[in-house]
């Protein structure tokens, strides 16, 4: 067997019964797919899903119900719970009781009480999370960078807008004497995974990072976009705490943490498989995990769909973002060549950013074949 890479020397993080960083073994995550108000699925899938092996489970927390409903989930289950805030950072104080670790994204910190500095909304959930034992993870992504950070990479450096934008929040819970967290920085890329955390890691290799790909998409290729970036990163000890982003149905939700012991398995036995990579040159298809926020679960079947009915477009270099709901939908779909944002009743269509309209689960995939053949004929003809 043999010996493990050595990690980086990151600090440790309680949450909950579970210890993240300092050498320990790394902590597998993932999320809930059912609507967190559905009490009695939820409150399953949490006991499912920590049961197949997940450490943490991430539920999302959006609403006062949200909140009551996280309550008496809280009672039927002894995981260690995880929640996922968005634009509402005051719910923290309403949630925190119920869990042992909280998450931010400092990108979206902007959309709720606009004219109050970000930094004293960090300084409330600090305050928040330190009353009531919780971890904090700083949970900076691709498609949601601070709006200040992304203007002012203009040039197209997102992993350098996220690492700044990742060190500002660094160093703030720094100054404020609040050490228990941790980061994560993810894109829907292997390379730009593997670039942005080994960039971060170098400049500060104490702070334990949360590693996954982002809107990795449906099995078996998401699997294979997050074993990528995570074998690259976990052999040179970078990474504490991991999740494989699945888009699956809820009943399904398990495989995540299947798959994530699988690539830790697979890095402790030096099994390796960088040649995947060369298979990611053609069309890349990225579509969110499910989640709570889904709007209409036909999204998850409209991915499976979209996958089979573009194959014949697999040599293009083209990029379809599917996305579930509007956390991730508006900013998400805009660097894709086409993107997609499911609403409950129709799907939003997007060109490079450009609105094409709103169409309805059944109009959209003969639509959106229409609009790929358009690019292709388009990169065709400027060849």
């Amino acid at each position: 067997m043999p010996e493990p890479p050595p990690r980086n020397p990151t600090r440790a993080i309680r949450v909950g019964s579970v210890t993240i960083g300092d050498g320990r073994p790394i902590v597998v995550q993932s999320m809930c797919a059912t609507k967190t108000t559905d009490v009695a699925a939820t409150a399953a899938q949490v006991n499912l899903l920590a049961g197949a092996g997940a450490g943490v489970v991430r539920i999302a927390v959006d609403t006062p119900r949200d909140v009551e409903a996280l309550a008496e989930i809280r009672r039927q289950t002894e995981a260690n719970l995880a929640v996922d805030l968005q634009e509402n950072y005051r719910l923290a104080a309403d949630v925190a009781p119920l869990v042992e670790k909280i998450r931010y994204n400092p990108g979206h910190l902007y959309h709720h009480e606009r004219d109050r500095p970000w930094q004293e909304k960090v300084r409330f959930l600090v305050d928040v999370a330190g009353e009531h034992d919780c971890a904090i993870r700083v949970g900076v992504n691709c498609g949601s960078v601070d709006p200040a950070k992304r203007e002012k990479h203009a040039d197209g450096d997102v992993a350098a807008a996220m690492i700044e934008s990742a060190m500002e929040h660094c160093e703030l819970l720094d100054r404020l004497g609040f050490s228990r967290y941790c980061v994560s920085l993810k894109d829907s890329h292997p390379s730009h995974v593997i670039d942005v955390n080994e960039r971060f890691a170098a400049q500060r290799p104490d702070v334990p990072l949360h590693l996954g790909v982002t809107e990795a998409g449906m099995p078996p290729e998401g699997i294979v976009k997050t074993r990528i970036a995570l074998e690259h990163l976990l052999r040179r000890g970078i990474g504490d705490t991991i999740r494989v982003s699945l888009t699956l149905p809820a009943a399904e939700k398990h495989r995540e943490i299947e798959a994530g012991r699988q690539i830790l398995d697979d890095v402790a036995a030096g099994r390796f498989h960088e040649d995947d990579m060369a298979g990611l040159a053609g069309l890349n298809i990225i579509s969110c995990p499910s989640c709570s926020r889904v709007e209409n679960e036909a999204f998850i079947e409209l991915a499976g769909q979209i996958r089979e009915a573009t194959r014949y477009a697999a040599e293009h270099r083209l990029t379809i973002a599917v996305m579930g709901c509007r956390v991730n939908g508006p900013g998400e779909t805009d660097d894709a060549d086409l993107g997609l944002w499911c609403g409950p009743n129709f799907v939003n269509l997007k060109r490079s950013g450009e609105k094409l309209g709103a169409f309805s689960y059944e109009e959209i995939l003969p639509r959106l074949k229409e609009e790929l053949d358009r690019l292709i004929a388009a990169r065709r003809e400027g060849q």
